[in-house]
């Protein structure tokens, strides 16, 4: 196996305080020191000097790759409910080999931007392989969306033979309490925990998905009833907020993370606690689709499991993560947060707050025995390199590495 020196004016364990004139040390695939230079033991290894900060490889919580193709619709300008209607007809022209395209543009915009590991929520199961030469770590979550329940015996048998036949890490994504029928959103979490695997529904985007969970009208009534989709909730709703429902359904859990929480009270976020639920984040998509704020100074001051994703360039102006934290970072302080010290909270839930959101142990950290993903920005090393991070480091990526290679490399300005 070959060992590199990976070296930088900083480097960032997130696990840790920063290590000033520090050095990676990778064998292969998998980290074995990290630490000052000068006490790494690196004889033999290929040695890299890197400009700016080093630092784990970043986890984008939530995102669809399959839509990279979409990114004209992030700029549409259209009301959520109406952009769920474009895309969907819009999705009627893709073939497979467009899908796949599409995906393997997304893939290599996170890679350009220094994200290694992901949640991709994928729709059509054309794109897993895209994925799984992709190398890059996390799962992708096959979505279960548009189902009645009459439907969901036939849907069932194609969900478990598309998950028997991926060849990379999968995961069940029952869409949203508003695209699913009641055995079909029972039956996919039960599928998922027959076999292990990870959950990830999106969950309290928008107060009409509210209205709709709540007493089955609104935007999202009309829009099933105008495509014959008719769901149970269309009979008089649940009578519950959007997360006591997940819960009945048995969404929730450590072995789960949902999308947006945007419309969640104090009562909702005790609930994602006590399940062991993490939130990812997605607010420039929110802002996008006029979804509202998420409570992020909430989500954080009653220390609720937190990660970051981009969504899909689709609803978000690109799939750069340091775009996405310095966003989240101005909307909490907006909400009163405390300014000191949150670009670390914030740099730590895009790595390893993602990797708790997919039950990772070794992603999103410096640490031996840890996976070689690394990711380096041309940033000021002077002062505290979280806040040099958040505040400069978007589109300044000159390095990605994953899996140990260098699959992204620019030349620093």
């Amino acid at each position: 196996m070959s060992r590199t020196l990976h070296c930088a004016p900083v480097v960032v364990p997130v696990e840790g305080e920063p290590v000033r004139d520090g050095a990676v040390l990778a064998d292969g695939d998998r980290i074995v020191a990290v630490g000052p230079r000068s006490e790494i033991d690196a004889n033999g290894a290929r040695v890299r000097d890197w400009p700016g900060v080093l630092l784990p490889g970043l986890v984008n919580a939530h995102t669809h790759l399959q839509y990279t193709d979409f990114a004209d619709l992030a700029t549409s300008g259209l009301p959520f409910a109406l952009w769920i209607r474009t895309l969907t007809e819009r999705r009627r022209a893709f073939g497979d080999a467009q899908w796949r395209e599409s995906a393997r543009r997304g893939v290599h915009e996170a890679l350009r931007t220094g994200t290694t590991c992901v949640a991709d929520v994928v729709t059509d199961a054309a794109v897993l392989p895209v994925l799984a030469r992709s190398g890059l770590a996390g799962t992708a979550y096959v979505e279960v969306v548009g189902v009645v329940s009459a439907r969901w015996p036939e849907v069932r048998a194609r969900l478990a033979a598309t998950l028997d036949a991926a060849s990379s890490s999968v995961g069940v994504s029952p869409h949203a309490l508003y695209s699913l029928g009641t055995d079909a959103a029972r039956g996919a979490v039960a599928l998922a925990r027959e076999r292990g695997l990870r959950l990830h529904p999106h969950l309290a985007e928008t107060r009409d998905e509210g209205e709709y969970v709540t007493s089955g009208t609104g935007p999202f009534a009309d829009f099933t009833r105008s495509i014959d989709m008719m769901f149970e909730l269309l009979d008089g709703g649940s009578g519950r907020h959007p997360v006591d429902e997940a819960d009945a359904l048995g969404w929730l859990g450590p072995d789960a993370h949902v999308a947006h929480g945007v419309h969640v009270d104090a009562a909702g976020r005790a609930t994602l606690r006590e399940r062991g639920t993490a939130v990812a984040l997605c607010v420039r998509s929110n802002a996008v689709l006029g979804a509202g704020d998420a409570p992020v100074a909430a989500y954080l001051a009653e220390g609720s499991p937190v990660a970051i994703g981009t969504d899909s360039r689709a609803s978000s102006p690109s799939l750069d993560m340091i775009e996405e934290v310095r966003a989240v970072r101005e909307l909490t302080v907006s909400q009163g947060f405390p300014p000191n010290g949150l670009s670390r909270r914030l740099v730590e839930a895009a790595t390893i707050g993602g990797a708790y959101a997919l039950g990772l142990a070794d992603a999103g950290r410096l640490a031996p025995g840890g996976r070689a993903d690394l990711a380096v920005f041309d940033v000021p090393t002077e002062g505290d390199p979280y806040d040099a991070l958040v505040a400069h480091g978007a589109g300044r990526c000159v390095a990605t590495v994953l899996g140990g290679r260098i699959v992204h490399r620019r030349v620093a300005s």
